[in-house]
C-alpha cells in the first residue's frame, strides 16, 4: 500500500488495475478492502470502501504500522478468499460456517487452520473442486435461494453439494432435476413411428404401446413385443415369424391372416382378438406356444395349429371351427362352449382340459378325441 489516492471506479477489475498502476506509478496486481478480503469481482466494491492496492506482496494495513491484522488484534478477519481450481471467490467466514454448520465447508473455516487449509501465494485457500459447480453453492449459502446460470448441469451442483455436506441444498437440487426432465410420453406408437423405427439397426419394442395402431402388412419377424400394449390394433396379414408376444396385450387385435409361425405368446393376453386363417405350423418344426393364453371369445376359424402348444389357456366362447390342431398340446386347456367343429386333432392331447358345452359335430377323429378327454 502506498499514499492514499481517491480513484473513480469503473469497467471491470483489470481497468481498475490498470487505473492504479497509473495513478500510484506501480504495477498494480492485487485489490483488498479495509479488512484485507481480497478483491475479485469489482461488483463487490461498495461505495464507500476503502481499497489497497498491491504488486503481489500480502496485504499490510498501513495503521498496524506493519503487523498483519490478525497479529495486532489475536483473531482472523471475517474476510477470505477461496481459489477453487483456480478462479478467485472472495466471501465471509460466517457464510461458509452459520448457513449450513456440519457441512465440511463449516468444518474447514469454523476455526481457524483447524484443517491446516493450504494457501496459495495470494494467501487465497486452495480447494481442487470445479468452479462453475461451486459458485451456485456459494451463492445459495449467502442467500439460502438456488440459482444456477443456463448451461450449469444441475448434476453437477449436486455432486458438489453431495461433496460438501450442504444437506438442504440436495433435496432442493434433486427437485429441480426432476422437474427439469422432459414428461414421459405415454401415448400409442403410430405406424408411421413404427416403420421409421424399423429403419434402425436394433428394434426394441419390449413394453412399448401400440394399442390402436395400423400394423397390417408389417414384416415383424423376431421382433421383442413381450408385454407391449398391442389392444385393438390391426396386424391383419403381417409376418409374425418368432416374434415374442410374451404377456402382450393382444386384446380386440386383428391377426386375420398373420403369419404366426413359432410366435411365443406364452401368458399373452388376447381375449375377443381376432385371428382368422393365421398360419402357426412351421415346416422347419418350431412349434407355436401359447402357454398359459387368454384366449376367451377369439374367432381363430381356418387357422393352421399343427403342433401348436396351448397347454392350460383359456379358449372359453372361442371358435375353432375348421382348424388344423393335429398333435396339438391342449392338456389342462378351457375348451368350455368352444366351436371345434370340422377341426383335425389328430394325435392331439386333450388331457385334463374342460370341454363342457364344447361343439365336435363334423369332427376329423372322433375315436382319438374321446380317448384323450377325460
Amino acid at each position: 500500500p502506498l499514499s492514499p489516492q481517491v480513484v473513480a471506479v469503473y469497467g471491470t477489475l483489470s481497468d481498475l488495475l490498470s487505473v492504479a498502476s497509473n495513478k500510484l506509478g506501480i504495477k498494480a496486481t492485487s485489490v483488498y478492502n479495509g479488512k484485507g478480503g481480497l478483491i475479485d469481482d469489482i461488483a463487490l466494491i461498495r461505495d464507500d470502501d476503502v481499497l489497497f492496492v498491491c504488486e503481489g506482496e500480502p496485504f499490510i494495513d498501513p495503521q498496524t504500522d506493519g503487523r498483519p491484522h490478525e497479529e495486532l488484534t489475536g483473531a482472523h478477519t471475517d474476510w477470505l478468499t477461496l481459489n477453487v481450481g483456480g478462479r478467485y471467490f472472495t466471501t465471509t467466514r460466517s457464510t461458509l460456517v452459520n448457513k449450513e454448520p456440519d457441512s465440511m465447508l463449516a468444518h474447514m473455516f469454523k476455526d481457524k487452520d483447524a484443517w491446516g487449509n493450504k494457501q496459495d501465494h495470494r494467501g487465497a485457500f486452495l480447494i481442487d473442486r470445479s468452479p462453475e459447480y461451486f459458485e451456485p453453492i456459494l451463492n445459495y449459502l449467502r442467500h439460502g435461494q438456488l440459482i444456477v446460470n443456463d448451461g450449469i448441469n444441475l448434476l453437477g451442483v449436486l455432486e458438489e453439494a453431495r461433496f460438501f455436506g450442504i444437506d438442504s441444498l440436495i433435496e432442493h437440487l434433486e427437485i429441480a432435476i426432476k422437474n427439469s426432465q422432459p414428461a414421459e410420453d405415454h401415448s400409442p406408437i403410430s405406424r408411421k413411428e413404427f416403420v421409421r423405427f424399423q429403419t434402425k439397426s436394433e428394434l426394441r419394442c419390449q413394453g412399448l404401446n401400440f394399442s390402436g395402431a395400423d400394423l397390417s402388412r408389417l414384416d415383424l419377424r423376431y421382433i421383442n413385443f413381450k408385454m407391449a400394449n398391442l389392444s385393438r390394433c390391426n396386424l391383419a396379414h403381417a409376418n409374425l415369424c418368432c416374434a415374442n408376444l410374451e404377456r402382450a396385450d393382444l386384446s380386440g387385435s386383428v391377426l386375420d391372416c398373420a403369419n404366426l409361425q413359432g410366435v411365443k405368446m406364452l401368458c399373452s393376453n388376447a381375449e375377443g382378438a381376432s385371428l382368422k386363417g393365421c398360419n402357426f405350423e412351421d415346416p422347419s418344426g418350431l412349434k407355436a406356444n401359447l402357454e398359459g393364453a387368454n384366449l376367451k371369445g377369439v374367432d381363430m376359424e381356418g387357422s393352421q395349429m399343427t403342433g401348436i402348444n396351448l397347454r392350460v389357456a383359456t379358449l372359453k366362447n372361442a371358435k375353432l371351427k375348421n382348424c388344423n390342431l393335429r398333435g396339438a398340446t391342449l392338456a389342462g386347456t378351457d375348451l368350455e362352449n368352444c366351436d371345434l367343429s370340422g377341426c383335425d386333432l389328430q394325435e392331439a392331447n386333450l388331457r385334463g382340459s374342460n370341454v363342457k358345452g364344447a361343439i365336435f359335430e363334423e369332427m376329423l377323429t372322433p375315436l382319438h378325441m374321446s380317448q384323450s378327454v377325460r
